[in-house]
């Protein structure tokens, strides 16, 4: 269980593109750390959240502490894990566990929408971006900056940024080409 659920975080890591968390209904336990593996989280409004790891004598691993401490800090942490109690949408937006509450109506639409949005943004500056969140969130020992420096600079050295400024200055969308 254990090697299966590193090795699904191992492929989340290594995605290479933007990914949306939809949830609606309850989020729990692993369903949780699945959805914090995302770059958004969308709930629906009747969305519930929690781990009840400490009402069922399971060891929550480090991987999935982190993960939730990264995201919505030691306090709310501590209150997720040690009570196992569920929470409602609007209380994980509160804590930063999800970034818009929305009506289960428009749940999909909402995400489709975000999608649609981020997929037509430059595919080169969104890695980079990607890249500098996961460098900001390392100890600065671990962190890769030359890589990041070296994303920024493919950016400026792409045709995708030839096409940004045309548009910008031509006052239509950009069409990114991914070099």
């Amino acid at each position: 269980y254990n090697r299966i659920g590193a090795e699904a975080g191992a492929a989340y890591r290594v995605l290479g593109k933007p990914l949306i968390a939809m949830v609606q209904g309850y989020c729990m336990g692993g369903g949780l750390l699945t959805a914090l593996r995302a770059d958004l989280r969308i709930a629906s409004e009747d969305a519930q959240f929690g781990v009840p790891a400490v009402r069922l004598g399971l060891g929550y691993g480090y991987d999935g502490v982190k993960a939730l401490v990264d995201l919505v800090g030691v306090a709310y942490t501590r209150e997720i894990l040690l009570t196992g109690d569920r929470f409602s949408a609007q209380d994980a937006w509160r804590m930063g566990l999800v970034n818009r509450v929305v009506p289960a109506s428009e749940l999909e639409s909402t995400v489709r929408g975000l999608a649609r949005t981020i997929a037509e943004n430059a595919p080169l500056t969104m890695r980079a971006i990607r890249v500098a969140i996961e460098e900001a969130g390392k100890d600065a020992a671990q962190q890769d900056l030359a890589r990041v420096e070296r994303l920024v600079a493919d950016c400026f050295a792409s045709e995708d940024y030839i096409e940004g400024r045309r548009a910008f200055l031509e006052k239509r969308r950009p069409k990114f080409v991914g070099r």
